[in-house]
């Protein structure tokens, strides 16, 4: 019996097309996620902006302080290179802060499905003792009260003194 590949068993795939493999890192698949999130709050930091803005005055100061031969942009065109830099800073600064902002969608949409699910429990409880409260009440009402005891012992006892005479009336000499 030939064995049968597990890449040969999949649906998604032509039969005898072998897929490769997601790029998946080093095996912790959550690791990049942390990476932009790491990105996307230092980014928002005062101190990555002040650090950018000493690195293009830095930059521009070079440019154009310095002597010729040691000079690589031009401010002639516009430091070019510098704007090259920024550009490619901020194309993959963008990508990474939307993917920290989806990973964040993800967490808050679990969290609201959770105090969902608390609020239902909680209403589901509440509605239970709320039920419980009620039978009780009913409960206590059809228990007797102490008046109503009162009453019944009083009206036992003028029975008993009522059959007591009788007795006494029936059982006389005379």
């Amino acid at each position: 019996m030939a064995r049968v590949d597990v890449e040969d068993r999949r649906f998604d795939t032509p039969k005898g097309i072998r897929r490769s493999p997601a790029f998946r890192g080093s095996g912790d698949n959550d690791r990049f996620g942390r990476f932009t999130e790491w990105v996307a709050r230092g980014m928002g930091t005062p101190g990555f902006l002040v650090g950018l803005t000493v690195f293009a005055v830095g930059w521009m100061a070079w440019n154009t302080f310095a002597s010729e031969p040691l000079r690589f942009d031009s401010i002639a065109i516009g430091f070019t290179a510098l704007t090259l830099m920024l550009s490619l800073q901020a194309s993959y600064a963008a990508p990474l802060i939307l993917l920290a902002q989806n990973r964040q969608d993800d967490r808050d949409r679990v969290q609201i499905e959770q105090d969902r699910q608390r609020a239902e429990r909680n209403l589901a409880d509440t509605e239970y003792l709320a039920r419980e409260v009620v039978a009780l009440r009913l409960a206590v009402k059809d228990l007797a009260s102490k008046d109503f005891i009162r009453a019944e012992l009083r009206a036992a006892l003028e029975e008993l003194d009522r059959r007591d005479e009788e007795e006494a009336t029936d059982h006389a000499p005379g």
